[in-house]
Parts: structure tokens; C-alpha cells; sequence
């Protein structure tokens, strides 16, 4: 793997799966063919795993926002800060497990996160943007979902066995990792910054838009509502294809604290460990 890229570095012994693992943080990816686990923590953030059964190689990234990272790149910015972009982190993913010798004709993907873990984040929807980004960027890459957990309300502990594919999902409460929360606000008021920035630089095209073609498109501030109801036409797809779609695989339950009572009782899951 090329050392420019925000590859996560923090290894550790994992005492529960007695091998060796890996943890990744927002805007990392690791990819192996050894005999690891990936872990990350996920609120509205979401990972997807890719696996090479033939190959026996996987991997394992965690990006933050859907949007294409167009204005980083055109900026410069540093892989790290262009992998909390949907589009990018999935290009390198994919690209990383082509190079060490995976197939994407034979890759399958299971993918987590989403949620909505905070009060306020529900109206700002990016939890359910980057679900719906990941089912349509898979789907147009031909890349198969074998399973997923994504959206809710729970934050996520994911443990990824890429030599395997083997993916173990842990529903957390938000008191259980004080830094989702910690995660969620600042990923919550970045946002807001840069919607408005997004919206004034909008408003500049509009405005130019209006003036250089005011006989044919009327007054700036019809080009601006109509801009406005597409931008709410798209959101609204985006939203209707991110709910579940049928004919997934249901996600198991495993693990010695949990047993099929559990499952049974329908208590709630923010304790239980599951297995895709």
C-alpha cells in the first residue's frame, strides 16, 4: 500500500479474536490478505468491506461525508483530508485491493453505519446521504452487497476478518464511546459551515447566471427557487433509495452473551453483538 495514503496505523493484539488487528479512525482504510481484524467505531460515518474470497485479501475503510471531495481536490488537500468523502475513500479501497491482486468482478461488500446518533442530526440527513451514497456507488460499480446493517440509531462497533469475510456488528449506546458523540457534533457543525459556504458560492453562480441571461432564464431569484426545489428532488431520491432493500441477507446474532432469547425477546438491540 502506497505510504501517501491515510492508511491506519494503530495496531494492537485483539484479545477477543486472538490475532492481531487493526484499528481504523474517520478517513483511514486498511486493506490485508493476513490473518487480522479490522475494527472501527461508526455513528454516522460508514464503512464498507470488501472482500476477494478467491484472492483471500480484504479491506476495510470509514469515511464521513457523501459528497465527491471535488472542491479538496481541487484545492490540493491531503489524502487524509479527501478520504472523508465517500467517492474518494471507495476509489482507493477499490483501487488498493486491485493491486494487491484482487479481482472487482469477484469482490463482495458488506457495509455499516449511517445512523442518526444524535438528536439534532436527523434533519441533516448524513447518515441516511451516506447510505445512499454507498448502495449507489456499489451498485454502479457492479460491486455485490452481501449484507449490511445501515442507519438506526445506534452508534456501530464493526469488526471486519478480511481473510474470511467474516463481519461482527456491536450496537453501542452513544454513553458507551464518548468520542461518536464528540465525532458527531463537530462532523455536525462542519457541515453546517460548509453548506454555507456551498449555498454563498451558489448564490454567486446564480447571481452571474442571472445577469449574463436574464432574457432567457428571468430574474436570479427564479434560477435560485428552481436550483432550490432540484436540490429537494434529489435529496428526496437520495432518501428513498437509502431505505433497506429487500432480499438482503438478515444480520445474525452471535457471541456468548447473546442468545436466541435475546433475539426473541426483542429487547433493545443497542447491547447486542451481530455477525454478517
Amino acid at each position: 500500500m502506497s505510504a501517501s495514503l491515510p492508511i491506519a496505523s494503530n495496531r494492537y493484539f485483539d484479545s477477543h479474536f486472538q490475532r492481531p488487528g487493526v484499528k481504523l479512525l474517520p478517513n483511514e482504510f486498511y486493506t490485508t490478505g493476513e490473518d487480522m481484524v479490522l475494527v472501527t467505531v461508526l455513528g454516522s460515518c460508514v464503512a464498507a468491506c470488501i472482500q476477494d474470497r478467491t484472492a483471500g485479501i480484504g479491506g476495510m475503510n470509514h469515511f464521513m461525508l457523501p459528497d465527491d471531495g471535488a472542491d479538496s481536490a481541487h484545492a490540493l488537500t491531503a489524502a487524509s483530508d479527501s478520504m472523508r468523502y465517500g467517492a474518494y475513500a471507495m476509489e482507493v479501497l477499490i483501487n488498493e485491493l486491485i493491486k494487491a491482486g484482487g479481482r472487482r468482478e469477484r469482490f463482495e461488500a458488506k457495509v455499516f453505519g449511517g445512523a442518526a446518533v444524535l438528536a439534532g442530526m436527523t434533519t441533516m440527513n448524513i447518515g441516511d446521504r451516506n447510505a445512499a451514497f454507498v448502495r449507489r456507488y456499489l451498485a454502479t460499480e457492479n460491486i455485490r452487497i452481501v449484507a449490511e446493517d445501515l442507519q438506526g440509531s445506534h452508534p456501530r462497533k464493526v469488526a471486519f476478518l478480511p481473510r474470511t469475510g467474516q463481519v461482527m456488528v456491536k450496537k453501542l449506546r452513544l454513553s458507551q464511546d464518548a468520542s461518536v458523540a464528540e465525532r458527531e457534533q463537530q462532523l455536525a457543525a462542519q457541515t453546517a459551515e460548509a453548506r454555507a459556504e456551498r449555498l454563498a458560492r451558489a448564490r454567486a453562480r446564480v447571481e452571474l447566471f442571472g445577469l449574463g441571461s436574464a432574457g432567457r432564464a428571468g430574474p436570479g431569484a427564479t434560477t435560485a427557487n428552481h436550483a432550490a426545489q432540484a436540490a429537494q428532488a434529489t435529496l428526496a431520491t437520495q432518501i428513498s433509495q437509502s431505505q433497506p432493500q429487500p432480499g438482503r441477507p438478515r444480520i445474525e446474532l452471535f457471541g456468548s452473551g447473546v442468545t436466541s432469547a435475546l433475539r426473541a425477546s426483542g429487547q433493545d438491540n443497542a447491547r447486542t453483538v451481530e455477525e454478517a
